[in-house]
């Protein structure tokens, strides 16, 4: 349903609203794709493990890799097969969790991403994009596989977040108090970005903002504004994407991010995001700096725990074209992605380089 607002009312509210239209509320889209026991028990374990890797009870890396968005449901199930194989075979070293962004802030305009415009053609949908995208995760949480999302509308989670290991807060909205908040009450770890800039202040910022209780305006289950208390979640950590055209993946700038960690008293965990300004935006240097990491572990570096990559089926990105019938199978239509030859290559290369590395993580941090 459509509503307008009264002719006397628009010279002085909603004067640049056109209308609003229904969404159903968190409790409609749920009982729709309810979460399975087999769903519930994926998403339990994920969130379990990375807990543990960030407070050094396992000793394994996680990495959060997949599709720098999603916008085919077919690509992106195809890509969740292979990687749960790929993460079956390589778990007694690394955790796989999916990246799996439904949502893509935009610094003017462009495609917003598979829950604001499901069929790519300005329809905005979201009503069905909400829905289509908690059938995915489900069906990914069905598989075994863990996945890990960017939190940017505030109010998505109460859709979502039941099938969700994992959650990023973006360069452009760590500095956010509404994300603080949001992920204050969040029930998965919590990675903060640095800046755009490279600088590191905000994202240590959030993580102190957000391990506190907060109290705030959002719907409950049944669509209704209420207010948000929360108790503060204690898993925010920092990711490191570099920012104002340097990266700042190298030693010198891991060891100044954990000294400024420490300097704040907070935990010294650090993902490192390969891809963005750590790799210049060009994809063919995420596998450099993901193995330059992976040295920094072995030679004894105690603070990354995790790594990210953006990956599809087949390299590269490209433009949406008017006729969506001509869009290339299994490629990015947002930012460009490794393919999957060289993600798997990647991964099993950190595996066996660290397999013999990684027990006695735990100790040496204890």
């Amino acid at each position: 349903m459509t509503y307008l607002a009264p002719a006397e009312n628009r010279l002085i509210e909603n004067v640049n609203v056109d209308g609003m239209e229904d969404m159903p509320t968190p409790d409609e889209v749920k009982l729709r794709a309810p979460l399975s026991d087999r769903a519930a028990a994926t998403v339990v374990s994920g969130r379990k493990t990375l807990r543990d890797i960030l407070d050094r009870r396992d000793p394994r890396v996680f990495v959060v890799v997949g599709p720098c968005s999603i916008h085919d449901p077919k690509a992106a199930t195809e890509y969740a097969t292979r990687l749960k194989r790929l993460a079956d075979d390589v778990s007694d070293t690394l955790v796989l969790v999916m990246r799996v962004y439904f949502e893509k802030p935009r610094t003017a305009t462009g495609w917003k991403g598979y829950i604001n415009d499901p069929h790519m053609d300005d329809s905005f949908r979201i009503d069905e994009g909400i829905a289509r995208a908690r059938d995915l995760l489900l069906q990914f949480a069905e598989m075994g596989l863990a996945t890990g999302s960017e939190a940017l509308d505030p109010l998505s989670p109460q859709y979502l977040a039941d099938l969700i290991s994992w959650y990023a807060i973006g360069a452009r909205t760590t500095e956010s108090q509404t994300h603080r908040e949001m992920a204050s009450g969040l029930s998965a770890p919590v990675g903060f970005k640095n800046g755009t800039d490279g600088g590191l202040e905000v994202a240590i910022n959030a993580i102190r903002s957000a391990s506190s209780p907060h109290s705030f305006l959002g719907i409950n289950r049944y669509g209704r504004t209420a207010i948000v208390r929360t108790r503060g979640n204690a898993y925010g950590h920092v990711v490191l994407r570099g920012g104002g055209g340097r990266p700042n993946y190298d030693t010198v700038s891991v060891r100044l991010a954990e000294g400024a960690l420490a300097k704040a008293k907070l935990a010294p965990n650090i993902v490192v995001d390969c891809s963005h300004s750590n790799s210049l935006k060009d994809p063919s240097l995420q596998p450099l700096v993901f193995h330059d990491c992976v040295h920094q572990i072995i030679e004894g570096n105690q603070s990354i725990v995790g790594l990210m990559l953006e990956s599809h089926l087949n390299a590269g990105n490209q433009a949406i074209p008017d006729d969506l019938a001509k869009l290339a199978y299994g490629v990015s239509v947002t930012d460009a992605c490794i393919d999957w030859d060289t993600t798997e290559e990647t991964i099993r290369r950190a595996h066996g380089e660290l397999r013999g590395i990684l027990p006695g993580r735990c100790k040496r941090a204890a």
